[in-house]
């Protein structure tokens, strides 16, 4: 340890670190903590000590620092949590978490120590932090010059620290290999509550509200039971606002409808309390002990949704923690000795309030006045308000769904319809999903929600119900042109009524107008779709229209193939899906097929090439079940895009397999441009298998047989396969000719133009010759393009060129940030490292050699955080050879 008289003085930086859970660990671990706690000293003080912190004190699990400078402190205390984390425990249970806290003040060290409140409020800064996480001050936020790479500091807000007058702004660091997600800090008098707030107001309910309130003093849980959308969340939020102060460590709200798995209900209720895990201990235990002090109130909503979950975990906590009280709402009782069970009534239809309307009355008044955008309501509409009202049982929810439809209809309307539609005797679809429950409370919910729902589908025109139908087979927002692809008459009208009922939205844009249906209302009208025996007729329209647009895609007004973006299909991408699954399970493999051809590129460039094999082989399932005819051509076309998807995935036997099938079918069809594609893509099933001889001589052959058979355009593939094959064995002559006469074949080929693979080839060409200014032109040529028309795979292909060009041109910390940017996306396309491959290898290591590791390092990190649309325009900025300082264009011309 260095010697006291190197203590820094004037402003320094105060660091203090402890294991969180550390008697919890060493209680687990026994004999084996010692060891731990050894490591865990001799990595901290490696990272601390090499960056300029002096050691002032250590006691068991904690250490206090001190540095002169607070980027320095900064950069020791990111390079110790990576060491922790990287460290090979020999148990990751055991592995320790360590919080640690800065704070930069003015201090001068006395007698080899320092005795100063700044040494106190680091203190506390580090007790609100943790395990993995780094707290700091203001003052050492402030004080920092710079941050760790790719740092950045993320203001938690203004908090106080015990036995400090006024709130600290506290920061947490964030920085490659940290954790970033914790709970809020630990310190005192912290948010009272995180009721969440809602965006309409609350209305009425002013007795339930205190009496609630009332019991919640005499019962330490009271469940609030009831049908959905009778209001449960809304009142117990309002009845928990109210008692904020009356709960000392605040009042906490826990949404249990977002949790996923019943496993996780107590770490969500601890996460919201801000604990995190202790090591080798329950979750539910650490919570029983932090409550055990508390005088909390918890507000746990929609507990219906894991019963078996929340029992035990309310059964452990309030037995172990006398001050906690529980608000619960579930749509039945939980079941737990000392529960109250508060049903919650309908909303008040007695007409008690000031202005002389009910409850009931006053939220749907409140609600229309919105839906008819602020134009207040007329005195002589409240009797009828009231009849709706009563007529919907008070329900909140039901009530919120009737104001939307006072927007085209008096009240008067709306009660004599709703009336009617209530009491018809008709079967309620959502009871379906009641099955299996042990209670009849639920029976009301579904019966009112139904009740509300089929009113709002039942006072539809027959045209407008039709329509709602079977709108319901789009995925999500569809063009008017789309609706008018389902219907043999003009949408417009019955679309209008949709539109103005709120059953569809519409939704303004750029491009014109979308429609939308809400979820629950697209399940409605599809389980009616079904009831009517339209679904088959409906899907089928929805599929053609699918099919339609994909044409459009490749082809212009002209019906003639253009060059192919794949821009156009990114918006497509949810109603193709739900054209496939239809085709999977009750329509036409046929059409699923030729579906899945027209995303053959797509899925190949969005990295989703296994995903187009896995819809392939559900679609062949379903040709086998129902034996629909396939013409060969149609055969042929899928089988050569499942090749293309196994190769991209790396499955070299399954590509070669389906490359075969391909070949059959199309030599079976007799179409000779359809043969050529084919075989041309085989060279490259062969060219993957390990074969390049071969693959070379199958791409000679197809070249030559498609000039004959005049289609030499369709073998443009099996050109670009012979020229990478030409490329690696350094037969440049060769590839440079063949691709300059293969111009005008890509030109004839509008699906390939898009990705200009000569410009890429021909610009590899010239890198191997040394020829960068070919190489820049031909490059991005290729990368403009390859971006304009979303080949995104193939645009990473060009952007590690460019990065292969910046390191010929000397320009090596470029080409690190574009190979890292480059490769971090193809990563995330699930690219396997192509044909050029060692090459890229070779031109890394030449720029790591120009650069050195860490500054090679640097760069390459710097780049994988780049988007592919950032790095293409930093690879379009290098700077063109001829007109460098150097270029040989500008070099004096020789005295004459």
């Amino acid at each position: 340890m260095p010697q006291r008289s190197d203590l820094p003085r004037g402003q320094v930086t105060f660091l203090f670190t402890d294991i969180e859970g550390s008697t919890r660990l060493a209680q687990m671990l026994g004999e084996g903590y010692r060891p731990v706690l050894h490591e865990h000293r001799r990595v901290l003080r490696a990272a601390l000590a090499t960056a300029g912190g002096v050691e002032l004190f250590t006691e068991g699990d904690s250490y206090f620092f001190v540095f002169a400078e607070a980027a320095h402190a900064l950069q020791a205390c990111a390079a110790a949590q990576r060491a922790l984390a990287q460290h090979p425990w020999d148990d990751p249970k055991a592995q320790p978490r360590v919080r640690m806290g800065l704070h930069t003040g003015v201090a001068h060290p006395h007698g080899g120590e320092y005795a100063s409140p700044e040494v106190h409020r680091a203190a506390r800064v580090a007790a609100a932090a943790h395990g993995g996480q780094i707290l700091l001050s203001a003052s050492t936020a402030e004080a920092a010059c710079t941050l760790p790479d790719q740092g950045w500091l993320l203001d938690l807000g203004l908090h106080r620290l015990r036995g400090f007058d006024g709130r600290e702004r506290l920061y947490q660091l964030v920085a490659p290999g940290l954790e970033q997600h914790f709970p809020r800090p630990r310190t005192e008098h912290a948010a009272p509550h995180n009721l969440p707030n809602h965006l309409t107001s609350f209305v009425g309910r002013r007795g339930e509200r205190a009496e609630l309130g009332s019991l919640l003093a005499e019962h330490r849980l009271v469940t609030v039971v009831g049908a959905g959308g009778a209001g449960k969340t809304r009142l117990a939020v309002a009845v928990a606002g109210d008692l904020v102060e009356s709960h000392p460590d605040g009042v906490w709200s826990i949404d249990l409808a977002t949790v996923t798995d019943p496993g996780l209900v107590a770490f969500t209720v601890a996460t919201v309390l801000g604990l995190r895990p202790e090591p080798g201990r329950p979750v539910t235990e650490t919570l029983a002990d932090f409550l055990s002090t508390r005088r909390m109130l918890l507000l746990l909503d929609t507990c219906e949704a894991h019963l078996s979950a929340v029992v035990p975990l309310l059964a452990r906590l309030l037995a172990g923690a006398a001050e906690v009280t529980v608000l619960a709402t579930s749509r039945e009782p939980l079941g737990l000795p000392g529960e109250l069970v508060w049903r919650i009534p309908p909303l008040s239809l007695t007409a008690d309030g000031e202005d002389g309307t009910s409850d009931a009355v006053a939220l749907l008044a409140q609600r229309t006045v919105a839906a008819r955008g602020g134009r207040p309501i007329e005195p002589a509409e409240l009797a009828g308000l009231a009849r709706v009202a009563a007529r919907l049982d008070g329900l909140p929810l039901a009530i919120e769904l009737a104001a939307a439809r006072l927007r085209v209809l008096s009240a008067g309307e709306l009660a004599g319809r709703l009336h009617a539609e209530l009491t018809a005797d008709e079967a309620d679809p959502l009871l379906a999903l009641d099955a299996g429950g042990n209670t009849a409370a639920a029976h009301p919910r579904h019966a009112t929600m139904q009740a509300t729902v089929t009113w709002s589908y039942r006072t539809l025109p027959e045209d407008a119900a039709r329509l709602l139908r079977w709108l319901s087979v789009f995925a999500g927002p569809v063009g008017l042109s789309g609706v008018e692809a389902l219907l043999d008459a003009d949408p417009l009208g019955p679309l209008t009524v949709l539109v103005d009922k709120s059953l569809v939205q519409a939704e303004p844009g750029p491009h014109g107008t979308t429609y939308r249906m809400l979820d629950p209302i697209r399940g409605y009208a599809a389980r009616r779709l079904t009831e009517h025996g339209e679904e088959a007729a409906a899907r089928d329209r929805h599929v053609a229209w699918a099919l339609a647009e994909l044409r459009e895609v490749h082809h212009g007004p002209d019906a003639q193939p253009v060059t192919l973006s794949l821009y156009s299909i990114d918006p497509l991408a949810a109603e193709l899906r739900a054209a496939l699954r239809w085709c999977g399970t009750g329509g036409s493999a046929r059409d699923g097929l030729r579906l899945s051809c027209g995303l053959d590129q797509w899925w190949r460039e969005r990295g989703l090439a296994r995903e187009g094999r896995l819809w392939l082989f559900r679609l062949y399932a379903r040709l086998s079940e129902t034996g629909e005819p396939v013409p060969d051509a149609e055969l042929a076309r899928v089988y050569h895009a499942h090749s293309g998807h196994a190769a991209v995935d790396g499955e070299f036997a399954e590509e070669l397999r389906f490359s075969r099938r391909a070949e059959a079918s199309a030599r079976r069809a007799g179409d000779p441009r359809l043969l050529a594609r084919v075989l041309a893509g085989r060279s490259g099933a062969l060219r993957d298998a390990g074969q390049p001889a071969d693959a070379e001589k199958a791409c000679r052959e197809v070249i030559e047989w498609a000039e004959r058979h005049d289609v030499a355009s369709d073998a443009l593939f099996a050109v670009c396969n012979l020229a990478e094959l030409l490329w690696l064995r350094g037969a440049l002559d060769e590839a440079a000719d063949l691709l300059a006469a293969s111009r005008q074949l890509e030109q004839l080929r509008p699906a390939e133009r898009g990705r200009r693979t000569l410009d890429l080839l021909l610009g590899m060409v010239a890198l191997r010759r040394g020829d960068l200014v070919a190489a820049h032109e031909h490059l991005t040529v290729a990368l403009r393009s390859r971006m304009a028309y979303g080949f995104h795979g193939r645009a990473c292909v060009a952007i590690k060129a460019m990065a292969a060009r910046c390191v010929q041109g000397g320009d090596a910390r470029i080409a690190a940030v574009l190979f890292g940017a480059a490769e971090s996306t193809t990563v995330k396309l699930h690219c396997g490292p192509g044909i050029f491959a060692a090459y890229w290898t070779a031109q890394q290591e030449s720029a790591r050699a120009a650069l050195g590791d860490a500054a090679f390092d640097e760069a390459y990190a710097e780049g994988a955080a780049l988007s592919l649309g950032e790095t293409a325009t930093l690879a379009l900025a290098v700077e063109h050879p001829d007109l460098s300082v150097d270029s040989g264009r500008f070099a004096e011309l020789p005295a004459a």
